[in-house]
């Protein structure tokens, strides 16, 4: 281990793990600590990291050869590949010991904890010996000024003990703001490695609109899940806010009068495009399909639609391509015209019509095409988004490729990943956390 006095967690997440020779493993997630009875400082067990394969894993502390500002070496690229698992005795220091609340054993004050700082000992054990805390207020917490930040040795805190932790009721605003620089796929697979009492509580603390792009990440059970503990009212705003694809994807996992209750809590121009999405089969592209790409009337230019696609909150695949209609211009649309490519926008005069500029010979698919028709339609015209068009002319939607990947993916890809085992040389299952016995 490189020479390194104080390691603060949060400084460690989602710093990149690499081998010995540079190989990349994965990103850290989070530190695991052994928690204790008594007020001594835990010992810090190893990290959770998380695999180019989404897979989280153990990696024991004696792995671990440096801590660099912005990396982790470990003394090996072989990792042990069994997914982690949170045991008893454990508590997940940015999940779980962040936003805790305790006392300082001088004064009594409450203070919350917002950080931990490990050291190195002796025996080349790492513990979790300083805390960064912030007092709660005046007496009895009810001070409206903030309080200075201040690092404190674990000892001078009384309430973090195994006894303390594991019932304690604990704030989210410290793990929002590591969630604030993720992306949503990435909190999504945070969430999940959650306890289920801190997960409601991060979902309660989240607006509706970041926890819509998480929910549309999570694997259906958990989708479900949570829908289940949100009320009513906002489990519908939620929906509203998801794309409605994902919504109805998420509908349809529900019992029926469950998915009736929601749907008619959600605004009409919201429930309207998911109810119609809901009359196709999940694996039509009708049912793949979203009920909102970029549709433009003949008369537009390309200056107008290149700034529809500047749309930041346009995810790629739809900013892809914009689709040429007769009005109206909300789905299912007036008569069908044609499509245009981004690079043919780019390439085209600024005040050029779009409908000069359309692809009329491009074949469409119907809203009954079977996912394996949608699939080598894709392979066949290299497209990332392909348009949904009814017998009549009408445009209903567009699939886009990452939707049509979602559903050939193996089920359960979401808590698998890709591969069980990747190419970071496995090892057997059996030697689970070893080191950590060489320590007790």
């Amino acid at each position: 281990m490189a020479a390194v006095n104080r390691v603060f967690a949060a400084q460690l997440a989602r710093l990149p793990v690499f081998g010995p020779d540079g190989e990349s493993i994965g990103k850290v997630r989070d530190l695991v600590a052994g928690l204790r009875l008594d007020q001594q400082p835990p010992r810090v067990l190893g990290l959770v990291v998380e695999l180019a394969t989404r897979r989280r894993v153990f990696v024991p502390m004696l792995r671990v050869t440096a801590i660099e500002p912005n990396a982790v070496t470990l003394a090996t690229g072989s990792v042990n590949m069994r997914r982690f698992h949170q045991r008893p005795n454990e508590v997940l220091v940015l999940g779980q010991l962040f936003d805790a609340r305790a006392s300082l054993a001088s004064t009594g004050a409450r203070v919350t904890v917002v950080d931990a700082a490990m050291e190195p000992t002796r025996t080349r054990d790492w513990v979790l010996a300083k805390l960064a805390i912030r007092e709660r207020g005046g007496p009895f917490g009810l001070g409206r000024r903030r309080s200075a930040l201040r690092v404190v040795p674990w000892g001078e805190i009384t309430g973090l003990g195994l006894s303390d932790l594991t019932g304690q009721v604990q704030g989210a605003g410290q793990l929002l703001m590591l969630f604030d620089t993720m992306r949503a796929v990435d909190v999504a697979a945070t969430l999940r490695d959650l306890p289920l009492k801190r997960r409601h509580e991060v979902a309660d603390a989240m607006d509706d609109e970041r926890l819509a792009d998480v929910l549309e990440e999570l694997p259906e059970d958990d989708q479900k899940e949570l829908v289940a503990y949100l009320a009513d009212e906002r489990a519908a705003d939620i929906l509203e806010a998801m794309n409605p694809d994902d919504a109805a994807d998420l509908l349809s996992e529900l019992n029926p009068a469950e998915q009736s209750r929601l749907l008619e809590l959600m605004h009409p121009d919201e429930s309207g495009p998911v109810r119609r999405l809901l009359e196709y089969s999940s694996d039509t592209a009708g049912g793949l399909m979203t009920p909102e790409p970029v549709v433009l009337t003949p008369d537009a230019t390309v200056a107008e639609a290149l700034a529809h696609i500047r749309n930041p909150d346009l995810p790629p695949a739809l900013a892809s391509m914009v689709f040429v209609c007769r009005p109206p211009s909300a789905t299912p649309t007036g008569r069908y015209v044609g499509c245009v490519h981004f690079q043919r926008l780019l390439r085209d005069p600024p005040a050029e019509l779009v409908a000069a500029a359309a692809d009329t010979d491009l074949p469409t698919l119907s809203p009954s095409a079977s996912l394996t028709e949608v699939t080598r339609y894709f392979a066949a015209y290299n497209l990332a988004c392909a348009p949904v068009v009814d017998a009549e002319d009408h445009l209903l939607g567009a699939v886009t490729v990452d939707d049509v990947l979602d559903h050939l993916l193996p089920e359960g890809w979401r808590e698998t990943g890709l591969h069980d085992v990747g190419d970071l040389g496995a090892e057997p299952p059996a030697r689970a956390r070893t080191e950590e016995a060489d320590h007790a």
